[in-house]
């Protein structure tokens, strides 16, 4: 870790993030990782800001903008498709992408860990990753995620169908 990302830090949406969240979400070369389909638009990322009560109870998701004193928000974390029965959460990460290969994205996931094992006692945190994205398949096991198994072309992208690999972090145990 260096100085920039030591000083990164998780907080809730505010209206100010809206250009910023208004960029990430309607970056259409990161829709074939997700499930959009098209573009955000202002109205609703301000009633999405303005509604959601920032409770994973309540909302079955969690978004976080991550944000550097100096730098504004650089990235946003999510845990969405909570299931409070088996205590898990699906784990997503976008970097501003001027500051994506600086280490922001590990520091991000970091603190999204250490927020939903200790705040939120979540038992345990996944994700899906699409097999040619390098950089997330690197980034989720440098920070311990298992992979525990691949979907066959599990998502239509704009070259055919692409296989997605799926990784597991379970809480360690507090003893």
């Amino acid at each position: 870790m260096n100085a920039y990302t030591e000083s990164l830090f998780l907080r809730a949406p505010e209206p100010e993030d809206l250009a910023v969240m208004l960029a990430m979400e309607n970056d259409a070369a990161a829709w074939t990782v997700g499930s959009a389909t098209g573009y955000y638009s202002r109205y609703q990322l301000k009633r999405y800001i303005a509604e959601n009560q920032n409770d994973i109870y309540t909302d079955r998701q969690l978004r976080l903008m991550v944000v550097h004193p100096l730098d504004g928000v650089v990235a946003m974390v999510d845990l969405c498709s909570f299931h409070p029965r088996h205590n898990r959460a699906e784990v997503g990460v976008v970097v501003r992408t001027d500051r994506r290969r600086q280490g922001v994205g590990r520091r991000a996931l970091q603190l999204l860990e250490e927020h939903s094992f200790t705040r939120l006692g979540i038992h345990q945190l996944y994700a899906y990753i699409a097999a040619d994205n390098v950089y997330s398949l690197s980034l989720f096991r440098q920070e311990g995620f298992a992979e525990c198994g691949c979907l066959r072309q599990w998502l239509y992208t704009p070259v055919g169908y692409q296989d997605v690999y799926v990784y597991q972090k379970i809480r360690p145990s507090v003893e």
